[in-house]
């Protein structure tokens, strides 16, 4: 069953910035609702400035977080760290792209920027929606590996090798995207006398294997890995910590010597994302205890639920549009959903854009004890051109000066000088 044109063009499970054409009567002329039942929310005002703070907050983080990385030392530029810097630069991207958007939804939903702009956006948009979680999957394997199998990996992770895997990660998320590319086009809407940046389908079958893809490839798939890795890495902590918890109950703790306490102060605490705390001389790596244990549990838990809260709303929405446009489920509560919930849901999933820097960045020491050295370096480095200009401009005075005293000096000799035979 093919998709109605006038449908076709702004189903709003197509794309993140399609609509339906209800969905564009009801937001735009509330005087006659499909739906009297159900009132329409205000998406003009409401979109752009959720997409502002979106945008203000993410945009901040996350050029926060590619300066950190970027000036990471050699020794630094670990295999997480690379994950890091490739997720912020694909959310950063995106998130420069929200201005535009919001525009678009102020505006009534007429893209005043061409098809250029609305073809970049877009795919900019579906770029991101695939790269970022592609790369969130990635570190959360790192992490399984790095945690659960720390000896058996070590062959295995090298920086070199990450950064292979982040290129095929940005070839394999422009392949998911380049149908964008082609469907995605401004169409001018007569009746609504708005010129609409939207996705049209050639037929139904587009659209269920493009939405299909979209829900397994960016959100099934990678939720059932990221799930499956952080609870192996939940179990292998908790398992650990109960062995030594019996090892200590059985064999009390005897007067530390100085090379056991030694051996404790160089047992460093980890960085995001977390690796198990490996002390010297221990065969697996000693585990965390006590706080530590509990903060990387809580963070594993918060990557978790961040991910899921964020993207599952969206899908559902999605999926219930695929019921709809099969003519599984139609009614009036049904399409206000659909045509209401699409976006704000939408808003849901862009901020996960601004919350993955905060977890896998700036809750790590290290991260924040790097940060606060570069912005020191960064002050000095102000503080020392500003002193080196007042110098400058001290010694420009003071030569000024200087010449205007010669040349005071020389004009009273003019005076006093006597003047010469007639």
């Amino acid at each position: 069953m093919a998709i109605p044109s006038d449908l076709s063009l702004f189903n709003s499970t197509s794309s993140p910035y399609s609509m339906t054409e209800t969905f564009l009567n009801t937001s735009l002329a509330p005087s006659a609702p499909h739906c009297p039942d159900w009132p329409p929310v205000p998406m003009i005002t409401v979109i752009p400035a959720i997409y502002s703070i979106i945008c203000v907050l993410g945009t901040v983080a996350n050029a926060l977080a590619v300066w950190v990385l970027a000036h990471a030392s050699a020794s630094r530029r670990t295999v997480a760290n690379t994950f890091m810097l490739n997720l912020c630069v694909s959310d950063l991207l995106f998130l420069l792209s929200l201005p535009l958007w919001a525009v678009y939804y102020s505006q009534g939903y007429s893209w005043p920027f061409g098809q250029v702009v609305c073809k970049v956006c877009g795919v900019l948009h579906n770029l991101n929606l695939y790269a970022s979680i592609f790369f969130i999957t990635c570190m959360s394997m790192d992490r399984y590996l790095a945690i659960v199998r720390p000896l058996r990996s070590q062959s295995a992770r090298y920086p070199k090798r990450a950064r292979l895997t982040c290129i095929l990660v940005w070839v394999l998320a422009c392949a998911c995207s380049a149908p964008t590319v082609y469907l995605r086009d401004t169409y001018y809407l007569e009746e609504l006398g708005v010129t609409a940046c939207a996705i049209s389908y050639p037929d139904h079958t587009w659209y269920l294997t493009l939405i299909w893809m979209k829900i397994a490839l960016a959100f099934l798939l990678p939720l059932f890995v990221i799930s499956c890795c952080y609870s192996a890495i939940g179990r292998h902590l908790l398992a650990d910590t109960g062995l030594v918890r019996m090892q200590t109950s059985s064999h009390p703790p005897s007067t530390p010597s100085v090379k056991s306490l030694e051996s404790k102060e160089s047992c460093s605490k980890p960085e995001r994302p977390p690796t198990p705390c490996m002390c010297p001389g221990s065969r697996g790596g000693r585990p965390l205890e006590g706080r530590g244990l509990e903060r990387v549990l809580w963070t594993v838990a918060a990557v978790v639920l961040s991910f899921f809260i964020c993207w599952f709303p969206f899908h559902c929405v999605t999926f219930l549009g695929v019921l709809k446009s099969g003519g599984w489920v139609d009614s009036c509560g049904v399409t206000w959903t659909i045509d209401t919930l699409t976006p704000l849901t939408l808003c849901l999933g862009f901020s996960n854009s601004a919350i993955n820097p905060v977890l896998y960045c700036f809750i790590g020491n290290h991260f924040r004890g790097r940060l606060g050295g570069l912005c020191k370096g960064l002050w000095a480095c102000l503080k020392a051109h500003g002193e080196d200009n007042s110098q400058k401009r001290g010694s420009f005075s003071t030569r000024l000066s200087s010449f205007s005293r010669k040349l005071s000096d020389l004009k009273d000799l003019a005076i006093v000088e006597p003047s010469g035979p007639n």
